[in-house]
């Protein structure tokens, strides 16, 4: 399976966290935004703060989540992918999701491949399925 993955399905996977993409296991390539670095490695710094983790859990969940970034096809964030962003969309999205659902989108018309949208954000999930991406991640009727 290849899969758009964002933030939410990184970090849970990363985290270990509860309701971790089941399917996980069955991307074979995974493809994100460069925003993705910086969403994770700031939501660690939160998280940090908030739940008061140990330097050590600092250091292993900050090298889990640069293995997994490494292991993924980077997209970097140009000009092209911003107009995508800010173009009309048919569902209601912020900006960091209307930036990963560009990407998405443009890296799939590039690369004439289909690609699955892994997410655990709803409105992110309701963007790509109305482009007419497959989603995983999020359950929707």
């Amino acid at each position: 399976m290849i899969t758009y993955v964002d933030a939410s399905v990184l970090l849970r996977v990363a985290l270990r966290q509860q309701n971790a993409l089941p399917e996980w296991r069955q991307i074979q390539r995974g493809v994100s935004s460069a925003l993705i670095l910086t969403e994770c490695l700031r939501t660690l710094d939160r998280l940090r703060l908030r739940a008061r983790l140990s330097d050590q859990q600092v250091a292993t969940y900050r090298a889990t989540i640069l293995a997994i970034i490494g292991s993924l096809e980077i997209v970097e964030i140009d000009a092209i992918i911003l107009e995508r962003a800010a173009q009309p969309m048919p569902t209601e999205l912020g900006t960091l999701d209307a930036i990963h659902l560009a990407t998405a989108l443009l890296w799939k018309e590039a690369t004439r491949t289909e690609l699955v949208m892994a997410t655990h954000d709803v409105a992110l999930a309701l963007g790509a399925k109305a482009h007419g991406l497959p989603v995983a991640g999020v359950p929707l009727a």
